[in-house]
């Protein structure tokens, strides 16, 4: 393809595409078996998941801009009812719960909004958006028939919707919003309920219709009832709306799943931007008119948000756009390009007659006509790659990958060749005076009081609930802290026959996930389930006093369950039986067996440093911290200072060499960290195949490492001079090893195909400092192993150094007409390729 060829098509196809993402105006939005239509204008809809409170406002901006740079017309997010409402009828809107700012940023920067209210998101956010206090609620259920819960959802959804109406956020009044859900993927659990589940989906629609939005409702994966079906998954281009459906609901994608999610003591999922982007062209090429990223943007799961037991702080989610908010290269890239030639197609898509031909074996062409113009998707499913002729052209066309011809003659893109840059990220130790040297945090330790009770059974301070009976720790806690404290007395008499010459042990029953056990407030062990075993039983050899003895357990919560019928109801903590257990010494003689189950027991919610505010920096309580660092203890509280990192690269902590535990900055709950949990050794894949279909164990990497090692610290949370950290360590561990870092790119590198344009670029404000390799012609090998290959230009170093060279991002037409020293005996090849190598300056 020519330069000025290439040149035309680019620029047409941009024009169309910023056409369709214009601005919204007054009007409403229905929707046809086609597409979505707005304005009385029919779009094509490219959206991406970004949740407001996995993020900052001051982050905000420049996520929903680099959305949109990347080719979104349309932003996706839940709404959080726990966040929001997080004690009954006490509401927050503040912050990063601010949804109106949220959706109002949006809007300005001209793309659409779907909104999924749920308020049910599932979202792998702790108990699946719900709050707590609900559950506490006398004769409360779920998600079904329930008055009690539906008069609570009613009563949210309706504030919901009232406030967007107040604020004129839905697209019938000029606003931005497009879409609205209702409940989700309800159709999944459904029949667990029975007809009450029956007459709950009815009701939500009733509710929904209610509010006489002009806009669609969706549910989520529901394809019975008057709501539009939607899709989810890694693939949908084969799914249709049901057949009573098909001549009423065009065919949306709610969730393309970008990646997956990350759980302590799991491995790393990644999915490829080859095998994303093809995912999405066959979803178009089969009449798909909608799709949302989920996640584009995946975030931080901050506080005690995230669900399970077991998903990470981390929501990085392998999306778009990484944890802090960079492009996540290629994905990135590789789709932007992708969406810019379907907006150029996108009224052709939406109406066009399609007719497939098949070119044998598995290679297919679906010609797609229009008011006398063709546009040709060309498929190869499962064959080998292959060289294609159709209609007297040639198309080389890769195994598992689709190829977009916008006149049936020329290719502008191939989903399995990837014309982005892959970026190399960096993390870099801050110093206060801005050079290379990392300077050493210095640290205090304080123990974190192991709670008592007197002879009478009770707290000589605090609230506590005394129950001679054992209580689900949803029901003490409220959902306020992960930490429940669990205190009795036992009376032993140590010389009594059954008890002499045995160890004693005590053994206790629980739903986990973590348990700790004191007696007279000595550490005595701890234990913590495999994921996906929570019923389990924890044991330990313990020492008893004569008369009274004080035995404290503490059971930690990790994120309550999420999803599934009924998951309200799933116990948690610690359910009993508890047993004292003398054994024989020598192993002759019975267990002595004192079930203390019924014992008066006394619960204390949260931790003492937490209630006299270590994790702030304005306290009352002038705790006794130690720069006699104590390491290695279970239940120690560190805390240090550090220095505003210069410029504006995100910033992190790495927390190598702690346990478990809570971190805190500026007594802002950064979220959970757990690096003694590691992956299994097995597992990884060290050569990543796109090709096939994905699954969650298909190209992971991490293995025998933390889930999680680094943690985000959003600037919003800093202030311009010394900032304070502090850790509560429940495991044990040593801070000294703990580094405050910077992120950005430290070194791309991009393999771009003849015809396309290649774009670098740094992040930060960064620029190119060097260009290690380039060579246009065959080269060979992988980042960081580039060679030359047969076939090479002599000029290729000067034109990228020439484009690139101390340039923020900089843009290369991968063209012969560009690369004028390429040998001659090399100029019959049927293509040719770039590859470069640079390095950002990070100073």
């Amino acid at each position: 393809m020519s330069s000025s060829h290439s040149f035309a098509i680019v620029i047409s196809s941009l024009a169309i595409f910023l056409s369709l993402i214009s601005h919204p105006c007054d009007s409403y939005v229905s929707e046809d078996t086609r597409s979505i239509i707005i304005e009385d204008d029919w779009k094509l809809i490219i959206s991406g998941s970004i949740h407001y409170p996995r993020s900052t406002p001051g982050m905000w901006p420049s996520l929903i801009r680099n959305a949109r740079l990347g080719g979104l017309n349309a932003i996706e997010t839940y709404v959080f009812w726990n966040a929001h409402e997080p004690q009954y009828r006490q509401y927050d809107f503040t912050g990063n719960l601010d949804l109106v700012r949220f959706i109002k940023a949006v809007h300005q920067e001209g793309l659409y909004v779907i909104l999924r209210i749920g308020p049910y998101i599932s979202g792998e956010w702790s108990f699946g958006g719900l709050p707590v206090w609900l559950k506490n609620m006398p004769g409360v259920s779920f998600r079904t028939n329930n008055t009690i819960f539906m008069d609570e959802m009613k009563n949210f959804t309706t504030l919901i919707v009232k406030t967007l109406e107040d604020n004129d956020l839905f697209e019938d009044q000029t606003g931005p919003i497009i879409i609205v859900q209702i409940e989700n993927d309800y159709e999944i659990v459904e029949d667990s309920y029975g007809e009450a589940g029956k007459a709950y989906a009815q009701w939500c629609i009733d509710l929904a219709k209610s509010f006489n939005l002009l806009i669609p409702w969706i549910m989520g994966q529901q394809e019975s009832y008057d709501v539009i079906a939607t899709c989810n998954g890694w693939y949908c281009d084969q799914w249709y709306p049901p057949n009573h459906k098909k001549d009423t609901d065009p065919k949306w994608w709610i969730e393309n799943w970008t990646g997956s999610y990350k759980k302590w003591g799991g491995r790393q999922a990644h999915r490829t931007a080859e095998d994303l982007a093809f995912s999405v062209a066959r979803f178009f090429l089969n009449d798909g008119s909608l799709v949302n990223y989920y996640m584009y943007h995946g975030g931080t799961n901050f506080g005690e948000t995230a669900g399970g037991p077991y998903v990470t702080t981390s929501y990085d989610y392998d999306a778009p756009l990484d944890e802090y908010g960079n492009p996540n290269q290629p994905k990135w890239g590789h789709l932007k390009n992708l969406h810019e030639v379907l907006f150029s197609l996108g009224i052709n898509l939406i109406f066009g007659d399609k007719t497939e031909v098949n070119l044998g074996g598995s290679i297919t062409a679906k010609i797609i006509s229009y008011k006398g113009q063709r546009s040709c998707f060309f498929s190869n499913i499962y064959d080998d790659d292959s060289f294609i002729t159709f209609e007297g052209n040639e198309f080389f066309l890769p195994s598992w990958s689709v190829s977009i011809s916008p006149d049936c003659k020329t290719e502008v893109y191939n989903t399995a060749k990837v014309n982005a840059q892959t970026s190399i990220m960096m993390y870099r130790p801050i110093h206060p005076l801005g050079n290379n040297t990392p300077y050493q945090l210095e640290w205090e330790s304080t123990p974190e009081q192991i709670i008592n009770i007197n002879r009478y059974g009770n707290l000589d301070k605090g609230d506590f609930i005394a129950s001679n009976y054992l209580l689900d720790q949803k029901t003490v806690t409220n959902g306020t802290s992960d930490y429940l404290w669990l205190l009795t007395l036992y009376t032993h008499n140590s010389t009594d026959p059954e008890w002499v010459n045995k160890d004693i042990f005590l053994q206790v029953h629980t739903f986990g996930p973590v348990i700790h056990a004191f007696v007279n407030t000595k550490f005595f062990g701890s234990q913590t389930a495999e994921d996906g075993n929570f019923d389990f039983q924890f044991e330990t050899k313990i020492h008893l006093l004569e008369g009274i003895n004080r035995i404290v357990l503490v059971s930690v919560s990790v994120g309550l369950p999420y999803y599934g019928a009924s998951f309200e109801n799933l116990g948690t903590g610690i359910v009993g039986p508890i047993k004292i257990i003398a054994r024989s010494k020598t192993g002759n003689d019975s267990e002595v067996i004192r079930d203390i189950s019924t014992n008066r027991w006394v619960y204390k919610t949260g931790l003492h440093g937490v209630d006299l505010g270590y994790q702030s920096p304005i306290h009352c309580y002038r705790a006794n911290w130690s720069s006699a660092l104590e390491t290695n203890r279970p239940f120690t509280w560190y805390r240090t200072n550090f220095y505003y990192p210069r410029g504006n690269n995100p910033v992190v902590v790495d927390l190598s060499g702690m346990g478990k535990g809570v971190a805190w900055v500026n007594g802002i709950n950064i979220g959970r960290y757990w690096t003694k949990y590691l992956a299994s050794e097995e597992g990884c894949d060290s050569n990543c195949d796109y090709k096939g279909e994905y699954t969650r164990e298909k190209c992971n990497t991490g293995c025998g490492e933390p889930a999680q090692k680094y943690y985000h610290i959003p600037r919003g949370f800093l202030k311009p001079h010394r900032n304070m950290f502090v850790l509560f360590e429940e495991l044990g561990g040593n801070p000294q090893n703990v580094q405050i870092h910077t992120v950005t790119v430290g070194k791309i590198c991009a393999f771009a195909y003849e015809g396309s344009t290649l774009e670098l670029a740094c992040t930060g404000g960064h620029s190119i400092a060097k260009i290690s390799f380039a060579s246009f012609g065959n080269p060979q090998g992988k980042c960081g192993e580039y060679d030359m290959g047969t076939c090479h230009a002599s000029d290729s170093m000067e034109v990228v150094q020439q484009a690139c060279l101390l340039q923020k991002k900089c843009s290369i037409n991968v063209d012969v007409d560009h690369f004028a020293q390429l040998p001659q005996d090399c100029k019959t090849r049927f293509s040719y390729n770039l590859a470069v190598e640079a390095v950002c300056d990070y100073t």
